[in-house]
């Protein structure tokens, strides 16, 4: 489903590229993109930075210079358990 929004997707680009380094950094992010956020398992509709980590942590056993944001320059983040990638011949 593409977004209906192009402002909202260029916003959520610009947060991506701002704060990508600093994510990747974090301890079990393996990835980061833009998508379309979820909540509970059910999409919202809107446009965001998707955090890709290998395995969802409970907030309470992270340190808070752990803790993904839930926002970035006003865009809504979505952080989503991918598991490992692992390269294949």
């Amino acid at each position: 489903m593409a977004p209906t929004n192009p402002s909202a997707l260029e916003r959520a680009r610009r947060a991506k590229t701002a704060h990508e380094a600093k994510l990747l950094a974090m301890p079990n992010v393996v990835g980061v993109g833009v998508g379309l956020v979820r909540r509970g398992g059910k999409k919202t509709g809107e446009v965001g930075v998707i955090v890709m980590v290998n395995k969802k942590v409970p907030s309470t056993q992270l340190s808070e210079a752990d803790l993904i944001p839930r926002i970035l320059d006003g865009v809504p983040v979505d952080v989503q358990e991918v598991g490992e990638f692992v390269a294949s011949d």
